[in-house]
């Protein structure tokens, strides 16, 4: 069973299914999310269905493209063989 999970995960053969399972939770949980009683809501955007998963995207795509910045650019990133 592990092994098929492994395989599922890393084989390139995969790559298309497991895409299209990504999309598939993707799509749930932005589904889900008009489904929650926004009635307490403290601020305009948490009444805001999908608002979540367009917060944790943002800033995930931000987290990414500030530490890739600072790795290339300030110069904490070093070649492989940089100790050698």
């Amino acid at each position: 069973m592990i092994k098929h999970v492994v395989d599922f995960f890393g084989d390139e053969q995969y790559a298309r299914p497991r895409r299209r399972l990504f999309y598939l939770v993707l799509v749930l949980i932005v589904v889900a999310d008009f489904l929650v009683f926004r009635e307490h809501a403290e601020y305009l955007w948490d009444s805001l269905p999908g608002w979540s998963a367009v917060y944790g995207f943002v800033s995930c795509v931000l987290l990414i493209f500030v530490s890739k910045f600072l790795g290339h650019r300030v110069g904490l990133m070093r070649r492989e063989d940089y100790y050698d």
